[in-house]
């Protein structure tokens, strides 16, 4: 098998929610990864697991000489990396270790431990492997990561480099658009919550979030109808008629259109967040791996969809808690402060853990 192979692997992997703790993600993703790379995984003089510092263990150092580390690896579980750099950083120090990365299986952080700046500002690249081609993918593992490239200075050398190109800035400052679009046609529940309160701030009435979702559609739509005017401005011979933007006002559904089948059945639900709490049950019922599966999948930016702990569904945020989760089945929490268009979007990512014949089987459209 090649690492483009591995990497198709992993992400399929992903999708199914197979990665359920750090072990998963250690023996499942990272060691294939590294022997697909060269590196002699079963030679703990050069592969080791568990690395020593004063007192403290990493989870691997890749060595070069035999146990001296080039490079230190933290594991964490899908989804649940934020924050670890500091740690990671602390061991890197003692050391003097010049690479370092993080990685919960999906996002792969690469950092230069030695540079200046905050953690983060010390970081060379961010591989995420369902967003990411496979071949981009491929090309960032080899570049940083080959044990052939470690083992010249290759790999330390090309960080480096990368880490010193100013040609990041400009490509930081062209995405800089594409990353507002994103965050507003992926509606994050984070933004629609800012978007609320700062409504409720200014008039003293707080939308829903359904309401939230709507407006920003509308924004979206409005700039795609700015951008064919400018274009028509520029090109007077091809404009047929003149620029009017979207005025269409927010759309209201009906309570009672929540009917949704599951394997060849109907069931009836009054709100969308009913939608998805039933359907989260019956897919417990046929999978009782399910919500551990569900639950190892990346969720939203900060939050976690489903939690054994519902103060994990909205951290930062207790006066969420009580009011918006529900227990789905005995000792799991399903976050429900979201719009239809969130709740959609959750749906969708619980169908592709279920598989595609569940998938095939479910009809559930909130939208």
């Amino acid at each position: 098998m090649t690492i483009g192979n591995q990497i198709e692997k992993v992400r399929q992997g992903l999708r199914e929610g197979r990665f359920t703790s750090e072990a998963a993600v250690s023996q499942g993703i990272l060691l294939p990864a590294l022997y697909e790379l060269g590196w002699p995984v079963f030679n703990t003089s050069i592969v080791i697991p568990e690395f020593s510092v004063e007192g403290r263990r990493v989870d691997y150092a890749l060595c070069h000489p035999e146990n001296h580390p080039s490079v230190f690896i933290e594991v964490k579980k899908v989804g649940l990396s934020e924050g670890a750099d500091r740690q990671l950083f602390e061991y890197a120090f003692h050391l003097g270790v010049p690479m370092a990365i993080l990685t919960d299986g999906q996002e792969w952080s690469f950092y230069l431990p030695g540079e200046q700046g905050r953690y983060d500002e010390r970081r060379v690249y961010k591989l995420d492997l369902l967003e990411r081609e496979v071949s981009e993918a491929k090309s960032r593992l080899d570049r940083y990561l080959s044990y052939s490239n470690v083992c010249s200075g290759a790999a330390l050398k090309a960080a480096r480099s990368d880490y010193q190109n100013v040609a990041r800035v400009r490509i930081v400052e062209s995405n800089l658009p594409k990353a507002w679009e994103a965050l507003l046609k992926d509606q994050d529940s984070l933004l629609l919550d800012l978007l609320a309160e700062k409504v409720e701030d200014l008039c003293g009435y707080k939308p829903d979030l359904d309401m939230c979702s709507q407006f920003l559609e509308m924004q979206i739509q409005n700039s795609k109808h700015h951008d064919k005017y400018e274009h028509e401005i520029k090109n007077p011979i091809k404009q047929t008629k003149p620029f009017t933007p979207a005025t269409a006002p927010i759309r209201t559904r009906t309570v009672d259109n929540f009917n949704f089948v599951f394997k060849g059945k109907e069931f009836h639900a009054r709100s969308a967040r009913e939608v998805m709490t039933k359907l989260f049950q019956l897919l417990s019922q046929e999978d009782n791996v399910f919500l551990d599966r569900f639950a190892s999948r990346k969720h939203g930016k900060k939050r976690r969809y489903l939690a054994r702990d519902k103060r994990e569904l909205y951290p930062g945020r207790p006066d969420l808690v009580e009011q918006h989760s529900v227990e789905v089945v005995a000792g799991w929490w399903l976050g429900t402060n979201y719009s239809r268009r969130n709740i959609q979007d959750i749906i969708e990512l619980a169908l592709e853990v279920a598989g595609p014949q569940l998938r095939k089987a479910t009809k559930a459209n909130v939208l």
